[in-house]
């Protein structure tokens, strides 16, 4: 079973386009099943800011409180998920949106209770069910929501959600859908970069601004275990006539088919 796990954040969400859609049609035409992990991180700060509960990060994660957690929850898989799944489901694509908790999908653990609170990490994904719903056609759309085994609800980065799905279940790609079509250095959009060309380009300042960040999650998706993660853009096709338009980002060198 090929499959492509996607991660889509909260704030690429709401600008995903048509051509962006056509290209997963276009996957699936191919024999690809789809899985979507997505974020929520633009609505929970805002319903986070309605609800007056104080919130701040550490080290570029969200530290969760319990109250942090409820609101966390609330907000991915009763707006996030029924969001993106619906915008799926408009196009023709067979959505099935999931709390990661949910049937023991994601299993977690406490990453650092003093500082981050329930922040957790991913020890375990329900394979199984994964398998079960792709052969049924149906694309999983899940939330970065795992479990640990005492049934305590915890916060994961999307990021370390969607490697952790993609190492579960054999991926042959992990995307990452940005607002951008991937790095560009010098003007031009590269195919591939790796590790010490990225590190080299931030350096150069070739790499600047708000896409530091992205190749950032990207690298540390990487160490989570996955060969390579995939820049592409929501806006537009990043699959087209058989060809990735992105750019890949792996440790070391290989050609990306």
């Amino acid at each position: 079973m090929k499959s492509i796990v996607i991660k889509c954040g909260g704030s690429v969400m709401e600008d995903l386009g048509d051509s962006f859609f056509e290209s997963l049609s276009e996957l699936k035409e191919e024999g690809y099943q789809l899985v979507f992990v997505h974020g929520g991180g633009p609505a929970i700060n805002k319903m986070l800011e309605l609800y007056q509960v104080p919130h701040e990060f550490v080290n570029g994660l969200r530290k969760t409180t319990p109250e942090v957690m409820e609101v966390a929850e609330m907000v991915l898989s009763g707006q996030s998920n029924r969001k993106l799944a619906a915008m799926l489901q408009k196009q023709g694509l067979k959505a099935l949106g999931l709390n990661g908790s949910d049937a023991g999908l994601f299993l977690g653990e406490v990453v650092d209770q003093e500082k981050l609170g329930l922040v957790g990490k991913i020890s375990g994904v329900n394979r199984p069910l994964l398998e079960k719903l792709l052969s049924e056609e149906l694309i999983p759309v899940i939330t970065p929501i795992a479990s640990t085994e005492d049934g305590t609800k915890l916060n994961v980065n999307a990021d370390y959600a969607a490697a952790a799905v993609a190492n579960a279940i054999d991926s042959e790609h992990c995307i990452f859908v940005t607002d951008v079509e991937g790095i560009f250095i010098d003007g031009k959009l590269s195919s591939h970069l790796d590790k010490k060309e990225i590190e080299q380009h931030i350096k150069d300042e070739k790499i600047t601004g708000g896409m530091i960040p992205k190749v950032t999650s990207a690298m540390k998706a990487i160490s989570q275990g996955i060969n390579s993660v995939m820049i592409v853009s929501g806006k537009d096709a990043f699959y087209k006539n058989g060809t990735w338009i992105g750019t890949n980002v792996s440790a070391k060198k290989e050609v990306f088919n």
